[in-house]
Formats: C-alpha cells, structure tokens, sequence
C-alpha cells in the first residue's frame, strides 16, 4: 500500500467514523427523549436511561456504518477535490476507477469493524437492554435458564417453559411463599392466556397446598390468576432478529422450518444482515460521482445535504421493498437484495457518465 493510498483509505474511514459517532449522538438524544415519557414507572429511572441506551449503541452503530461512510466519502472526498487533489491525482495519471477502488478499500476497513461489533457485541448488548428496561418498567425480576424464564412477583415465583407465537403460555408453575420463606403453595398450568388488565386465565390446572403436616392436591379446568406480570413483560424471553448473530438466525429458521412455522420475518432479517456489508461499498460508490463528476464549487453542506437525503431514501426504499415482501410472501433474499443492487447499478451509471 502506497502513501497516497494509506492517506485516502485513512481519511474516509476517519470521516466516517467522525459521521457515525455523530450519527449516534444524535439518534441517543432522540432516544432518550423518547424514553424520558416513561421516567419513573417502576424502577425506571435516569440511570436505567442511561444504561439502555448505552447497551443498544452497538446495534444502532452497526446499522449506521453504510449511512456514515457515504457522509463521510462526501465530506472527506469532496475536500479533496474541492482543494483540486483529485485533479492532481488524475494529472499524476491515477484513473478514477484507482480512486474508487482506494474508496472502496476503506469501505473495506469499516465493514469489517462494523461486523464485528454487529456479530459479537450488538446481540447480547441488544438482549440485555431489553431485559433491563422491562423488568424495571414492570418492577420485576427476570431470569432465564436451561428450565425456562423465571419471574418474581412478592412472595410469588413463577417458571414459564415456553411461550407460544399468540404471546399465551404453556407449562406454567407458580411457586407460593409465606413470610417465613416456607413453600405454601405450588401450582401448575399446562396453559396461560393473557385477558388484559392484569388478569390471565389458567387451563389444565394442578395446585398442591403445602402444610407442615400434610400436603393436599387438586386439579380444575380453568382459574383466574391475578398478576401485574403482563406480556410486554414476557417479550424479553421472545426471539427478536436484533438480539440474534447470524449464526443464530439461521439455526433458528431451520428450527422454524422443521417445525413448519412462518420464518419469513426471521429470513429478510437474516439476508438483510448479511447484505448489510456490501450496503457500505453501495453507499461509497453513491457517492463517487458526486465528488468526481461535480465541480469544486460545491460546498461541503451541501455535500452532507445530499447523502443525508440519499441516505434516507435509500432506507425508506429498503424498509418498504421488505415489508412488500413479507405482505405478499415474495422469496426474501430477493428483496433483501433488490433496494442495494438497484442503486449500486444507478450509481456504476453514474461513475461512468462522470468518469
């Protein structure tokens, strides 16, 4: 790698990452004060804001990196040949396609950082925010283990083993404590349906009242059950494709598939992750003819302005080909691909013509 390389590969990766952070700050100020509507329910408080949104940066900066890196190809380029080091550089004899592959092997770099913190650090960052902030919402204490999710409610343990797709429960029990910590009262439900309001209703019942003399058991078809624990609650146990590595996305839609569940959402959230990396090199190349094909008198705001506005458009564009594939069932690796293929072959076009 030669100098003139090392210092474009350098300086859009620096631009970029100065984009992302930015990027970040912004989107955590945004955030919070959206969280702040919920400050003070339960156990909600400013630390626990804090801490939120500081476990789910990861997963927003790793689905920031292709917007930051045509931010910053455009503001670092564009300098560039604003103070005419791009035509030195074509003067020197380097053809734009030197130049755009050098762009590209910076893009190269932040993907690379970019997985790295998506695969690794963002699902369980993203698993442990959501857990912190229900259970502090609903003052309650969640745990899971290989014997299901575990909840605490007073002197009440609950132990769910599986929650169905409809959000109701299967294989509940219900472990009653007095004051003096003894075991009072076990009950047992093969399933739970959540009615609203605080209020489920137990089928397939088994209860045991547990004294120090004797133990006394009995069985009903339904009970009602009373408890605060709601299913917003009970979502932190739900399999979410954020809190998911690929690896673990694939395994659990060939679950799905063997199982012969819809998988659909779990498949676009899938390829989506693993298209997202060459999202980055769509989004440097976007920005190729506009600091090759405009001219120096271009400022660098209206640079920002304009990948700010293809930025969002290209997501808007992303968020409604995925959404129109899972409405009409289209196959999803098509429709992960088509938004990027679309725009990188506008963009190769648009090389070309300014080239």
């Amino acid at each position: 790698m030669n100098v003139l390389t090392l210092y474009i590969v350098k300086e859009v990766v620096k631009g970029s990452l100065v984009a992302v952070m930015l990027l970040l700050t912004l989107f955590n100020l945004f955030s919070f004060s959206d969280e702040l509507k919920d400050l003070g329910q339960g156990g909600y408080n400013l630390q626990a804001i804090l801490w939120f949104l500081t476990l789910t940066s990861p997963r927003v900066f790793y689905e920031l990196v292709p917007s930051s890196a045509l931010l910053g190809s455009l503001f670092v380029v564009g300098a560039m040949a604003n103070n005419r080091e791009i035509v030195a550089m074509r003067g020197a004899g380097l053809s734009v396609a030197w130049i755009i592959r050098t762009i590209m092997l910076a893009g190269l770099v932040l993907v690379v950082i970019a997985v790295l913190v998506g695969e690794f650090v963002a699902p369980p960052c993203e698993r442990a925010a959501q857990l912190l902030k229900t259970t502090a919402l609903h003052d309650g204490v969640v745990m899971r283990s290989q014997y299901g999710m575990w909840l605490r409610e007073g002197n009440s343990f609950i132990n769910v083993r599986k929650i169905l797709d409809d959000g109701s429960l299967a294989d509940v029990r219900i472990y009653d404590v007095g004051e003096d910590k003894h075991l009072q009262r076990v009950t047992q439900a093969e399933h739970a349906q959540f009615l609203g309001d605080k209020q489920w209703r137990l089928e397939g019942v088994k209860h045991s009242e547990v004294t120090p003399q004797q133990i006394f058991a009995g069985a009903q078809e339904q009970k009602a059950w009373r408890s605060g624990i709601d299913s917003d609650l009970l979502k932190v146990a739900v399999v979410n494709s954020d809190n998911l590595s690929l690896y673990d996305l694939f395994m659990y839609i060939d679950f799905l598939k063997q199982n012969n569940q819809k998988s659909q959402s779990y498949e676009l959230a899938f390829w989506s992750r693993l298209i997202n990396p060459f999202v980055t090199f769509v989004m440097l190349m976007v920005s190729a003819p506009f600091v090759i094909g405009i001219g120096r008198g271009v400022s660098t705001g209206a640079r920002i302005m304009m990948g700010i506005v293809i930025g969002m458009a290209f997501n808007i564009f992303d968020r409604i080909a995925g959404h129109v594939g899972l409405v009409y069932d289209m196959n999803p690796m098509l429709m992960a691909m088509l938004p990027s293929t679309l725009v990188f072959c506008c963009a190769l076009y648009a090389v070309k013509r300014a080239s």
